[in-house]
């Protein structure tokens, strides 16, 4: 048979072994939780004012050293990122209505944050080379009810922080970073996620470091920081205030994490330099064996970063390739490259917000009256991203894989494959 012959009409694909699965549970992931599990000790958190307000002897030993990690003065521990997103908002000190501008490109739960507290997410468009939000889109968004920018340093590298600072400079704006993609990624030698008001990074289980379930919240804020600490964890039963604004939005939560997942998470920051490493030699040898391939785009990194590659971002030029990108994946997963996304994510096109449908049936918050902007969300509103999302974009989950250099080889050999036959796709 044809070694040349595409695997999806017939021939013998490339890659007919799986790829080993990424796994970064070691011998002092086991003995960290055995210890902890011997103690007898999974939690020893108190939901009151109290010595066991602030957690455990894992949670305070890792919030110490993730704080060191990333050169902040706060680090704190929660549950998951999707819980740490919904702290930073509550932490900001949102009033029902205000509005949060933010990208489409991106896990719902960014964008589901902003409406735990009844904000209101405004989506701005992307850049066609970062996927991160566009700066130059977020300033003509801006209303006398805007409150925060929230970034997404997407797939592994920091948004325009630069850029956006001045914007939140110039109208008196938060800056909350959701940099759950990429930790370890640096912009101008700084950790991406510690130039915003509030940052911080998910510990789920496909990330470059995990807990199974967990995030981390930094901040140089001491105030910020003790509102997160106390939306963490029971805050209306801890604060001793009757200021209105200390008041604000101090319904807590219980977004607490256990000392299995602490010494969990202690553990597998001392390998995030190392993870982040090996994905990058990866990518660097993607870019060098895919980067002649007519109309494919490797990622571009921006001179003021360093990329962690969460994941693998390419876009194609439709125009000169003269196929789909649906038939070039088909052929590329027959050839047994694993982990191919199709698109990624349109949060503005979800049916939540196409019709305004949260909290109850009757469009809760934007039909209330502290809505007062006429908010829509419907095609045509992010264009770059969606043509992105629907045409051109795919991306390869080089994170969730342990890619050796023949691995490597074998995905790079099948895109060649499939680009020598182009025109019978």
């Amino acid at each position: 048979m044809n070694s040349n012959k595409l695997a999806i009409f017939g021939g013998n694909p490339l890659i007919s072994e799986p790829f080993t699965t990424f796994n970064t549970i070691e011998n002092e992931e086991i003995e960290a939780t055995l210890n902890v599990v011997k103690s007898g000790v999974l939690s020893a958190y108190i939901g009151a004012a109290g010595s066991g307000f602030m957690g455990g002897k894992n949670v305070r030993e890792f919030e110490e050293k993730a704080a060191n990690y990333f050169k902040v003065d706060y680090a704190i521990a929660v549950n998951s990122w999707t819980s740490g997103l919904i702290a930073a908002v509550g932490a900001i000190g949102i009033e029902p209505g205000d509005e949060i501008i933010t990208t489409p490109w991106t896990m719902a739960a960014t964008s589901t944050a902003i409406l735990h507290f009844n904000g209101i997410p405004i989506f701005a468009d992307i850049e066609l080379d970062s996927f991160n939000i566009d700066p130059s889109k977020v300033e003509a968004l801006i209303t006398n009810k805007t409150k925060a920018i929230m970034a997404v340093d997407i797939f592994g590298q920091s948004a325009n922080m630069k850029e956006l600072k001045k914007i939140a400079k110039k109208h008196s704006l938060k800056i909350i970073s959701d940099t759950a993609q990429a930790p370890g990624a640096l912009y101008n030698k700084k950790y991406a996620g510690t130039l915003a008001d509030i940052g911080g990074y998910s510990l789920n289980y496909h990330k470059h470091i995990h807990c199974g379930e967990g995030g981390i919240l930094v901040t140089n804020d001491y105030d910020l920081a003790q509102r997160l600490r106390m939306l963490r964890n029971h805050a209306e039963a801890v604060i001793d205030s009757n200021s209105p604004n200390e008041l604000c939005n101090m319904l807590g939560f219980n977004f607490r994490m256990g000392e299995i997942e602490a010494s969990i998470a202690s553990c597998q920051l001392d390998k995030l330099n190392t993870r982040v490493l090996s994905r990058q030699i990866v990518a660097a040898n993607l870019n060098e064996g895919l980067s002649s391939l007519k109309g494919l785009k490797t990622p571009r990194v921006s001179d003021e970063s360093t990329h962690v590659y969460y994941v693998y971002g390419l876009t194609l030029d439709l125009d000169l390739i003269n196929t789909t990108r649906e038939k070039i994946i088909s052929a590329l997963e027959a050839e047994g490259v694993p982990g191919i996304m199709r698109g990624y994510q349109n949060l503005h096109l979800l049916p939540m917000f196409r019709n305004k449908i949260a909290y109850g049936t009757s469009g809760f918050p934007w039909s209330s009256d502290f809505c007062t902007s006429n908010v829509e969300y419907k095609e045509g509103l992010c264009p770059i991203a969606e043509e992105l999302h629907s045409k051109t974009f795919f991306g390869l989950n080089i994170c969730m894989y342990e890619l050796d250099e023949k691995d490597v080889d074998l995905v790079i050999s099948s895109f060649k494959k499939v680009w020598e036959s182009l025109e019978l796709l």
